[in-house]
């Protein structure tokens, strides 16, 4: 909380730093907020539920709750991580556009970094949704906590005992792309990553589909 704190008044204050300048910033935050903190994360949880529900006059709302209370960073942190999470793949470039956002929030500060993060919560509430990266991800990291497997011989580095002849460059071939096994013995016929139903997503699926046949 110290340090949220000590970034938040960085990034809020317009004139140089002072004492008596961040005690007047951490009080008036701190009044906005409960005493035990749960306020905070209780509103950080609502915005980001909020927008992946596609709702956005909650989305700004509880925006302004959460810059009215001072805290600049943590919506900046929520508001990326949110670009990733539950747009995703939906929307690849959300997460460009609202880093931008952020990049041009911390530069000005508040009150004016309201207006970029305004347009990045809006932008996300009002995006399709999707979590086939996320979720691809945490398939493989379960599989990996539960079992290995060794790299193929022939993805191995050249340099690596037991490197073996046989890759097959996939520019070589027609569309870049050349049947081979990627995935250990073990989970050769694994598959972490489901296409979500959203355009992107479908017309990415319909590539694949055409250039393995």
């Amino acid at each position: 909380k110290a340090v949220s704190a000590l970034e938040n008044v960085y990034y809020a204050s317009e004139k140089d730093l002072s004492v008596p300048l961040a005690r007047e910033l951490t009080q008036r935050s701190g009044m906005r907020f409960d005493r035990d903190g749960n306020e905070h994360y209780d509103l950080l949880s609502a915005f980001q539920k909020s927008i992946r529900g596609s709702d956005e006059n909650a989305s700004i709302y509880y925006l302004a709750r959460i810059l009215e209370g001072g805290d600049l960073i943590s919506a900046c942190r929520r508001l990326l991580i949110i670009a990733c999470e539950d747009i995703g793949l939906a929307y690849p470039m959300a997460i460009t556009i609202v880093k931008s956002c952020v990049d041009a929030a911390i530069q000005v500060g508040l009150p004016e970094a309201k207006i970029p993060l305004a347009q990045a919560t809006i932008l996300l509430a009002t995006s399709p949704k999707s979590n086939s990266a996320f979720s691809a991800y945490f398939a493989a990291e379960e599989i990996m906590a539960n079992s290995g497997g060794e790299v193929p011989d022939h993805l191995k580095d050249n340099h690596s005992p037991g490197a073996k002849e046989g890759y097959l460059y996939p520019h070589n071939f027609s569309n870049s792309y050349v049947k081979q096994q990627y995935l250990p013995n073990e989970l050769k016929n694994k598959k972490f990553y489901r296409y979500g139903d959203n355009k992107t997503e479908k017309a990415a699926e319909e590539y694949q589909k055409k250039i393995k046949g």
